[in-house]
């Protein structure tokens, strides 16, 4: 019996756009409110990236794909 697997549907948001607005502007949230995640960009920014370990958290999940859009899709790669 084997499963039959569909492939993940994907956003118009770029990946390496999101990686790199992590990197270098990650404590401010920014790439947050690129992929739409308003209400977390605004936590991010009050909190300075949860003082780096919410950027460096958020930064290895887009690196490794794990990371979604607002509307739960995939980066675009």
């Amino acid at each position: 019996m084997t499963a039959i697997q569909s492939p993940a549907a994907t956003g118009s948001k770029s990946w390496i756009a999101a990686l790199l607005l992590c990197f270098f502007l990650g404590s401010f949230g920014i790439h947050r409110f690129y992929v739409g995640k308003v209400g977390t960009g605004i936590l991010m920014l009050v909190t300075f990236g949860g003082l780096g370990l919410w950027t460096l958290i958020d930064f290895i999940m887009i690196a490794i794909g794990k990371f979604s859009d607002k509307q739960g899709l995939a980066l675009a790669r």
